[in-house]
Parts: C-alpha cells; structure tokens; sequence
C-alpha cells in the first residue's frame, strides 16, 4: 500500500535564558520594548507533522511519501529523513524562502517567548498530487495533515476528484479553520483523525453531532491521551485499545504523530483495525520517553517484546512478519 503523507515540514530552535523576562521588564516602558537575552543552551530539533508521521513510518519500513514544501536549508534535513526510510522526492523547496520555523526561549520560571515563521511552508498549496502519484506509480492513501490551509483544500479536493482515498487530519490548524473549511476537508474522508478536544471542536464548529459526521466519514479515529485510542465506524462496535505501559513520561511533543505513524503503516500492512491501532499505541509510547519528536530509536526486538506484553503473543506474532 503506497501512503503519501502531506504536511507540515520545519524545525524547532529552543533557547533557554537563566534568568527571569519580569526583570527585565520595565513597566512604564513597554510601549517601546528594545531587550536581548544571552542564553545558556540551543537544542535545534526536526519537526512539522508531515515530516515527524513519515519517520515514525520510515522507522517501521513503510516508506512514506512526505509531500511538502521547503527551502533551500532543507538538505541536512532531507538527508536524515532519506536515511530514515522516508520518500523525500515530492518535497517543493522554495527559492525565495526559508523552511518554517519555531523559534523559543524559555526562562528560569518556564515563561516562553517565541515565533513561528510559516516561509516555504505556503508554497505547499502549489504540489499537485497527480504528480507525486505518477512519479511514484500511484497512491492508495493520502493522510492530509496539518499544514498550509490553502493547500489542505487543494489536496482535498484533488483527492476527491481523482478517486484517492484520503484521510483527513487537521491538528494544529483546527483553531484557525471555519466550518465551512471543516465540512469540506472532512467530508468522504475514508479516515478521519482527531483527540478528544479536537473531536468536540469539530462539531461544534460543524453543526454535526457525531453520527452526522460518521455518516460522512468511513472511520473517526480519535486519540485519547492515557486512555489509548477509540475507532468508529457507523453500524459497528467501537474499538478501543489502551496504551503501552511507559518507562517514563519525558515529553508529549509529537506523539499523536507516531500514533498515525505506527497505525498507518497497520494498514499499509493489511492487519485490521485493532492491530493496527495498537501499533500506534506502540510508537506513540516510544516517543513520549524521549525528548524530541524524531529522536527515538526503534529496535526490533525491543518493540516486539514490548507490544507482547501490552498486547499478547498473538498479536505479537502478527505483527512480527512485517518487522
């Protein structure tokens, strides 16, 4: 099964400063704020929801599709993302931008000031998918994840008049986003991801109550933080499947994305819908132990006698085959 995974392609640059932004304040002069802070520490980390989905998948041997935009300073990245199992030939690079960006320090009291610089990221809307399906011999699945809205409607659309199945999955773009636009980007999505949150979101926004919208979807598939992950389809039973058990909790940044990693490269395997799930579950675990959304290693062996535990030798054996 070939999966193309649209979305968000950049990096996160991290600072931390010792001491505290209110003293450096002055309150009868922050009208005209002029400051610049000496930080201790700079932690460069790869990120956006397209490329951190593609790895998770790359690390399972899926080879993912990532379908993206951005600039010129993108080849370091690009060739970890290669070396990571990941198809980069559909990525856009920009000739006038640079790729999108987070830049944030932190101080002493966990105060944040940041910026997010969207740049190549906008020229995402310009990638028709008929090329990337030609150039890679067709595409079972695309999973349109958070990214420039222009382009998450014209992939939309494209997909539904080109008969591609699609999953549509807005994330961080959810808040910005009319009903309007959710009704479009949701409607005959084959899946359809979103948290709890998201989930209320969605149909507050929309108008629809949960069966409306599963009546316009073939499956709604939302994540529920420690609770594991609920799968509905209308006419059917609910499937739930719970999480892993953790070593420890050292980051949640990006585990939603390794759920959607590990739960499509379940289908791309053909094993059903629980098993699939449970794989994302898996991923999604490893992730939440480790700092940084790409940082994780995944060693056979070590997963599969993990996954046993969770979820029983049975399931084990099933998904060892393709490991």
């Amino acid at each position: 099964m070939r999966i193309a995974v649209t979305g968000s392609i950049a990096t996160d640059h991290l600072m931390t400063f010792p001491g505290r932004f209110a003293d450096q304040l002055v309150a009868e002069q922050l009208h005209t704020v002029s400051l610049s802070f000496l930080v201790d520490t700079l932690n460069v980390r790869r990120g956006g929801v397209g490329a951190n989905i593609c790895f998770g998948m790359g690390q399972l041997g899926t080879k993912p599709v990532l379908v993206g935009a951005a600039g010129a300073d993108f080849g370091e990245y690009r060739a970890w993302l290669d070396r990571h199992g990941v198809d980069t030939g559909s990525v856009r690079i920009s000739e006038v931008l640079h790729t999108a960006r987070f830049v944030c320090t932190t101080d002493a009291d966990h105060n944040q000031i940041g910026s997010f610089y969207t740049g190549a990221m906008s020229e995402a809307r310009l990638i028709e998918l008929k090329s990337v399906a030609d150039r890679v011999g067709g595409l079972d699945l695309v999973l349109i994840g958070a990214d420039d809205p222009e382009a998450m409607l014209r992939h939309t659309e494209e997909c539904r008049s080109r008969g591609i199945p699609f999953a549509a999955d807005f994330s961080q773009q959810i808040a910005r986003m009319s009903g309007d636009e959710i009704r479009i980007l949701l409607d005959g999505a084959t899946y359809l991801f979103s948290n709890e949150y998201e989930k209320g979101l969605i149909e507050n926004k929309t108008g629809w109550n949960d069966g409306e919208i599963l009546d316009r979807v073939g499956h709604r598939v939302t994540t529920l933080g420690s609770r594991g992950v609920r799968i509905e389809r209308t006419g059917e039973d609910p499937i739930e499947v719970g999480c892993a058990e953790e070593t420890a909790k050292v980051d949640p940044t990006g585990v939603g994305d390794a759920f959607r990693a590990g739960f499509l490269s379940g289908l791309s395997w053909g094993v059903g819908l629980e098993r699939a799930a449970q794989i994302g579950c898996m991923l999604a675990t490893l992730v939440i132990e480790t700092l940084g959304t790409q940082e994780y290693t995944l060693r056979r062996a070590h997963f599969m006698e993990r996954f046993a535990k969770a979820y029983g030798d049975e399931a084990a054996a099933e998904v060892h085959k393709y490991l």
